[in-house]
């Protein structure tokens, strides 16, 4: 296992223009990437080599994109009512616009049924984060949630940036620490420290609290990884732009761009297997969330990725952006 890298480029540089500030430079490297010793879709672990760019410190905040939405006037995917041609078979009383916040019942029977916990809340977004009666008044600092991978993409884009490959947001939340099981190194809590916003507890039942957190957190609450970057672990998943596989393919090519087609690349692989009538594609996602718990959902590390629906937006659901070095940069 290396050592944190300490000559990282950073956004205080004043040689660097505005199109990198409050970004990172990550150098280009060879990274073994995935696990092969928790969840299945993690493995095989394999070697990718990644060229250098630019990320984003923290993920994108509601300040942020609260300044995005004034720009461009931006209506977010929650705020739209769902087209019924999406969605066969769903009752028009229940197309209406929303997003899914996590309201676990009194009483879990199965872990493995979410809808226990989540629910898709008429006039939730990333406005009213928890239901039309909350706001973000006094969280300019949170990450920005309910926000679909056609929001993040749109954002992106607005910024002069992209968001970044699966290989990309590994290779930048590991810091460094090519093999270690956690973002920090191989200790999920060092010293009795909290490094990140998880569960801890009974998840969905009892949340402890001991990071200080019930939910999302000030994006630089928790220490930097080696690289200098903040909430690559919890807080909020990811987005990124590869498209979800099963497993990880030994020698598979990471695309460093966006499809044309935005329902391109391995369909076959990233359809939703239990709605087999309603196919929509699914991205991957990376970070783990506040919501991940050791009984539950051990996904708070650099190798753990999840399957995301393109039209999905939630309450624990955000991004951050990269901007690709050129060559002769």
């Amino acid at each position: 296992m290396t050592t944190p890298r300490t000559d990282i480029e950073r956004d205080d540089r004043s040689s660097e223009d505005s199109r990198t500030g409050g970004m990172v430079r990550i150098p280009g490297g060879t990274f073994r990437m995935g696990s092969d010793h928790h969840y299945p879709e993690e493995a095989p672990v394999h070697r990718v080599t990644v060229d250098g760019f630019w990320i984003d410190r923290t993920p994108v905040t509601n300040r942020q994109f609260k300044a995005f939405v004034k720009a461009t006037g931006h209506v977010t995917y929650a705020e739209i009512p769902p087209d019924p041609a999406d969605y066969p078979g769903a009752l028009p009383h229940m197309l209406y616009a929303g997003s899914l916040v996590f309201a676990p019942l009194p009483r879990v029977v199965n872990l493995s049924d979410w809808s226990q916990w989540w629910t898709f809340m008429r006039g939730a977004d990333w406005r009213h984060p928890y239901g039309p009666k909350s706001n973000i008044n006094t969280s300019d600092d949170h990450p920005v949630v309910h926000v679909s991978f056609s929001d993040a993409l749109a954002y992106a884009k607005w910024a002069g940036k992209d968001l970044p490959t699966e290989a990309e947001w590994e290779f930048a939340a590991r810091g460094g620490l090519d093999g270690a099981e956690f973002a920090w190194g191989d200790e999920f809590t060092p010293g009795g420290a909290h490094m990140a916003n998880t569960w801890q507890g009974e998840f969905p039942l009892r949340n402890l609290n001991q990071d200080g957190f019930e939910r999302t957190s000030p994006v630089r609450a928790f220490p930097p990884n080696g690289y200098g970057l903040h909430d690559m672990i919890g807080n909020v998943w990811e987005w990124t732009v590869d498209w979800y596989a099963s497993k990880h393919e030994a020698d598979a090519p990471k695309a460093c761009c966006i499809p044309e087609n935005p329902r391109g690349g391995r369909e076959e692989q990233s359809y939703d297997p239990s709605l087999p009538d309603i196919r929509i594609p699914r991205k991957v996602l990376k970070g783990g969330s506040h919501l991940c718990a050791p009984n539950y959902c051990r996904r708070y590390r650099p190798a753990a990725r999840h399957a995301e629906a393109i039209d999905t937006s939630t309450s624990h659901v955000g991004f951050r952006c990269v901007r690709r070095t050129p060559a002769a940069e």
